[in-house]
C-alpha cells in the first residue's frame, strides 16, 4: 500500500474517540456500531470507513442445560452482563426478545461466579470467554451467538478522522486496502506472521488462545454477509446501519434526530457506490 504506518495500542483504557476528535490518531479501531454513532452524538468529526466483522462476536452463555436450546429460551433469567452492556446489546435483546432489566446481574469480567453456578447465564465474547470455560470449567458451554439471531451491530470497524477522508481519500482507500488484505491474509491465509506481532506485544496471549479464536472465525462466518458477496470483505450498507440506529433510537439511546448517516461512509468498500 506504500503506508508508513506507526500501530498504538488500545484496550479499556484507551478513548479512541477521544484521540480521533483531538487528531492525535488518523484512524482507529471500533468494536461495535454503537461507537461511531456515539461520536456523531459527541461531534467527534470521523466516522467508520469498512467493518471486518459483518457478525457482532458478542454472545450470551451458559452451562450444559436441556431446558434452554435458543436465545428466546434466556428470557426472564438473570444475566450477568457488564454495567456498559446494558445500553447496548441488551438494548436490543429488550427491543427484539422482550428481555427485561429484572433479569440484570452484574458481570465483573470474572468466571468464578459462572463457573460454580449451574444455572448462571454471562456475556461475552464467541472467541474468549466460550473457550476459557471450556479448558477451566472441563465443560462445553452453550453458545448464543447475538447476530446469528438478528442483532445488526458491525464490529472490528476501521474509523477516520472526516478530515482525512475529505483532504486524502486516496490515503484513506489504501489503508482500507490494506486492512482487507491484512485481515483476508489472516484469517484465511498464513496467520503466522501476525500472530508473532501479537504475542510479542502481549506475554499473557497463548497460541491455542489465538488457535481458537481464529477458528471461530473461521467456521461462524464473521467475515462474511450477503453484503460481502456482492462487494467483498469489509462492505457495510446503509440500510443494515439504519436498522440498528432505528432500533437504539425507538428504545431510548439516541434522539430520533441524530444524523445517523454521519456515522459512516461506504465508497471505500462498495466499489458500485451502492449503500
Amino acid at each position: 500500500s506504500g503506508l508508513d504506518v506507526t500501530l498504538r495500542g488500545g484496550g479499556a483504557g484507551v478513548n479512541i474517540a477521544q484521540l480521533l476528535g483531538a487528531g492525535a490518531i488518523d484512524f482507529g479501531m471500533g468494536s461495535n456500531s454503537f461507537i461511531p454513532l456515539n461520536m456523531v452524538r459527541a461531534g467527534v468529526p470521523a466516522k467508520a470507513v469498512m467493518a471486518a466483522f459483518q457478525k457482532d462476536p458478542q454472545v450470551l452463555i451458559t452451562h450444559p442445560r436441556d431446558d434452554i436450546s435458543t436465545l428466546a429460551d434466556i428470557k426472564e433469567r438473570p444475566v450477568m452482563i457488564a454495567d456498559a452492556s446494558v445500553n447496548a446489546f441488551w438494548v436490543w435483546l429488550r427491543a427484539k426478545y422482550d428481555f427485561s432489566d429484572r433479569q440484570i446481574r452484574k458481570y465483573t469480567f470474572n468466571l468464578a461466579p459462572f463457573l460454580v453456578n449451574k444455572e448462571a447465564i454471562q456475556q461475552g465474547y464467541v472467541t474468549s470467554e466460550p473457550y476459557t470455560i471450556a479448558t477451566r470449567g472441563g465443560f462445553e458451554p452453550q453458545v448464543f451467538l447475538l447476530s446469528d439471531y438478528g442483532y445488526p451491530s458491525y464490529a472490528a470497524m476501521v474509523l477516520a478522522q472526516n478530515q482525512l477522508i475529505e483532504q486524502r481519500p486516496e490515503l484513506v482507500q489504501a489503508f482500507v486496502n490494506a486492512s482487507i488484505e491484512g485481515w483476508q491474509s489472516y484469517v484465511y491465509g498464513d496467520p503466522t506472521p501476525g500472530n508473532q506481532l501479537i504475542l510479542a506485544a502481549n506475554p499473557e496471549m497463548r497460541q491455542d488462545i489465538i488457535n481458537q479464536a481464529i477458528e471461530q472465525i473461521r467456521s461462524r462466518a464473521m467475515l462474511a454477509s450477503s453484503d460481502t458477496e456482492k462487494n467483498g470483505l469489509g462492505a457495510m450498507s446503509r440500510a443494515r446501519w439504519q436498522s440498528f440506529f432505528t432500533t437504539m433510537s425507538e428504545n431510548g439511546v439516541y434522539r430520533k434526530s441524530l444524523d445517523w448517516q454521519n456515522a459512516f461512509t461506504t465508497k471505500f468498500v462498495n466499489p458500485d457506490g451502492a449503500e
